[in-house]
């Protein structure tokens, strides 16, 4: 966003200054309980990757239910996903999460509905994995979101999510897929949550960092005090 504004206004960079969005990292944190999953017929002691956001292209969801042939067995796939785009859109994913249903019955959990802060945060504390399979995305705070709760994130290597999340330290990186490249982006998708389910330090070392990521460099004190250095420099 930078580089654009620099290049069509004729900004000099020196005047530019990023200051990321950011959590509440005491909001967004491991949380023991289960009860909003077990509601909602979610059983955590089945290992479960989990996607939030709405339903659009953008967020790629289409792609990861794509990825579903070659993930884990094993694995349960939560969606908390809702507000299609276009009912086009809707009629698509409800016909994919079908046949995903039909390969694994009883393993594919959708829930459209708005949901709550505490039930969100029982989902990423208890997911095995995060997924942001998005096409693009300017910031990707759902990442940040699951960071927060301790739980390693697989996302896509665009827009603003890498400045998130730190490939190999707090996730995986995929690259984004390219004309034509929609099946290989699936299986690259796979591939990274299958590696972080089947290692559990792994896993364990990518949450511990991103929790540590998310509450210092993202949480609001962080960017308050960027905010203010940045009036105080221009005053």
């Amino acid at each position: 966003m930078a580089r654009d504004i620099e290049s069509h206004f004729s900004i000099d960079p020196a005047r530019i200054h990023i200051i990321t969005n950011g959590i509440d990292a005491e909001a967004f944190q491991r949380e023991a309980a289960v009860d909003e999953l077990t509601a909602r017929g979610i059983d955590p002691a089945r290992p479960y990757i989990l996607f939030v956001g709405r339903v659009t292209r953008q967020k790629g969801l289409t792609h990861l239910l794509d990825a579903l042939p070659h993930l884990d067995p094993t694995l349960d796939m939560v969606l908390a996903a809702g507000q299609a785009d276009t009912p086009e859109l809707a009629a698509e994913v409800e016909r994919r999460v079908a046949e995903g249903r039909r390969t694994r019955p009883g393993q594919i959990h959708w829930l459209p509905e708005m949901l709550d802060h505490r039930t969100l945060v029982q989902l990423y504390s208890h997911a095995a994995v995060f997924v942001c399979p998005s096409v693009y995305e300017p910031f990707g705070i759902t990442n940040l979101e699951a960071m927060a709760c301790g739980t390693a994130v697989v996302a896509t290597r665009t827009g603003g999510i890498p400045d998130v999340v730190v490939d190999g330290v707090t996730g995986i990186l995929v690259d984004p897929p390219v004309a034509d490249g929609a099946e290989a982006f699936a299986a690259a998708l796979a591939a990274a949550i299958n590696r972080v389910v089947a290692d559990p330090t792994l896993a364990e070392a990518l949450g511990r960092a991103g929790r540590e990521r998310a509450a210092t460099a993202f949480s609001w004190t962080a960017v308050a005090d960027r905010t203010i250095a940045v009036y105080r420099s221009v005053a």
